[in-house]
This record gives C-alpha cells, sequence and structure tokens, in this order.
C-alpha cells in the first residue's frame, strides 16, 4: 500500500496559499495607489499575474486600474513573451528616455514638473549624475501629495528642488525654463496625466514654456480612456453632506500644448509617435 507524503504534500499548498496572499495584497495596493506610477503597477501587476496565471487574477488586476493602459499591455503581452524579456523593456525603455532628457536640459536651467513619474525622475537623476546642472520646481500635488515622493527622490540624488503649493504652480512654470510631465496614458490626440497637468501645460504654452510628455510607448492607448474618479474622503473626510467633492484622479492635456513626447522611440509629436507606438501595440 502507498501512503500520501503529508511533508511533500504541505509545502507547495503552503506555497500557494503565500502567493495568493501576495497576489491580493498587490491588487489592494494598487487599486488604493499604494503602488503608484504606470510603470510601477505595470511591473507589480505583471509579478501578482505571473505568481497566479488565472482569468480572475487578470480581470482583478485590470478593474484595480482601468485606465492604465500599460498595466493592459504587459498583461496581454504575457502570453506572447516571457517575463524577463517582458520586465527588461521597462530598463532598455528608461535608458533611452534619460539620453533624451540629457539632450534636452541646459545646464543652469530650472525644469518644472507635476505629481511623480518614474520616467521623469529617473531621467532627471541620470542628468544629475552625468554632469548636467538645473533645479527642479515641482508641486505637492494633493489630495494625496505625491509631488512630495517626486521631491524627496531628486533630493536625495543631490538635485535642488522647490516644492510649490498646487495653486502656486502658475508662478513656478513662469520661472522655468521647461516643462516635463509623465502620462499615464498617451492618447492619439494628447496625453492623460495627473489632474492640473492640462491646466499647467496651457500656462505653459501661454508663457512660451515648452512641454514635453516622459513617456514609456507602452503607455500608448489607441482608445479613449475614461477619467478615473477617486474617493470623495481623499479630498475632505467626513464633509458635510449637502457639500458634493468631485475628486478626478487624472486630466487631459491636449495634443496642441505639448511640444514633444521623449520615449524610447525617440523625441516625437503626438501625432507621430502615436503612428509609430501604434504599429509597435497591435
Amino acid at each position: 500500500m502507498k501512503f500520501l507524503n503529508l511533508n511533500k504534500l504541505f509545502i507547495p499548498l503552503l506555497i500557494i496559499k503565500l502567493m495568493k496572499k501576495e497576489v491580493k495584497k498587490i491588487i489592494r495596493d494598487i487599486k488604493s495607489i499604494k503602488i503608484q506610477g504606470a510603470r510601477n503597477i505595470a511591473k507589480s501587476a505583471l509579478k501578482a499575474y505571473h505568481l497566479e496565471k488565472t482569468k480572475k487574477v487578470k480581470q482583478a488586476l485590470l478593474n484595480a486600474r482601468p485606465t492604465e493602459p500599460m498595466l493592459h499591455h504587459v498583461l496581454n503581452l504575457l502570453g506572447k513573451y516571457d517575463y524577463k524579456k517582458i520586465l527588461a523593456h521597462f530598463d532598455s525603455a528608461q535608458t533611452a528616455i534619460n539620453k533624451l532628457v540629457f539632450k534636452l536640459i541646459k545646464n543652469n536651467s530650472t525644469i518644472f514638473t507635476h505629481c511623480h513619474s518614474t520616467n521623469v525622475t529617473k531621467a532627471l537623476i541620470y542628468a544629475k549624475k552625468y554632469g548636467k546642472k538645473f533645479q527642479v520646481y515641482n508641486t505637492e500635488t494633493r489630495p494625496l501629495f505625491q509631488g512630495r515622493r517626486t521631491a524627496k527622490e531628486l533630493s536625495r540624488h543631490g538635485i535642488k528642488v522647490t516644492t510649490f503649493i498646487d495653486s502656486g504652480a502658475s508662478l513656478a512654470i513662469k520661472k522655468s525654463d521647461l516643462v516635463l510631465f509623465g502620462a499615464d496614458a498617451v492618447l492619439k490626440s494628447g496625453a492623460i496625466n495627473k489632474i492640473g497637468s492640462g491646466m499647467f501645460a496651457e500656462i505653459a504654452k501661454d508663457n512660451k514654456k515648452p512641454v514635453f510628455i516622459v513617456a514609456d510607448s507602452w503607455k500608448f492607448s489607441p482608445k479613449n480612456i475614461p477619467i478615473e474618479q477617486r474617493a470623495l474622503n481623499e479630498v475632505w473626510n467626513n464633509a458635510p453632506e449637502k457639500i458634493k467633492i468631485n475628486n478626478p484622479a487624472f486630466e487631459f492635456i491636449q495634443g496642441k500644448f505639448i511640444k514633444a513626447i521623449v520615449s524610447e522611440l525617440g523625441m516625437l509629436s503626438v501625432d507621430n509617435f502615436s503612428k509609430k507606438a501604434g504599429k509597435l501595440l497591435t
């Protein structure tokens, strides 16, 4: 008679249980913006789906942040490419972006940015490391203060940062030489980034300050993306009952306010970027 080795069975079951716990945590953290930034969201989602490749997990990840095209791309590409090859894309794309942003920055210039973008912060850190002298003006980015994360990251690498309250962004832009925004999505007619970005891009255009969207090509979406409405208590917890709260997470930046999209595909107009990225991702 053959006996079942319970010790051998217990270890795989324990691993599966721990995996599922980690997957659930990743989904929760993406939804609550504990994990933020399109690239970080995509990499975390890729990890979760790699741990548990089920339709249920895939749909839960997509539902956690339905307005993130990069998240959709990596989950769909996992069946076409292996896990390591997809992960390698993020680093190779960032390397190309770093070199392009380096060329954009003139010594002793002031750069304005809003919210937090991994593509932007890594490019600025690269520029500082290889000898560019510049300072950064950024916003606190209410209601979740993602701008503080940007300020801390840049400051840790020796970059001089001045953080402005959001309503002081106009003053900061007028004193800046160029504007670098990340993007959660790039569309055929513009880009989607943190709320306030559209307004700031208009102010920059009026003051002849060039606006560049710094983004991995996998953020391209051929379809329009709805603007995510976040929880009301992010803005005002326990607000009086009769007061309505509007908390859109993102805002559309019209193509006419964008000088160029800076991606691993090059420094391209919105139209040219859309055509090139569209061909690669279809």
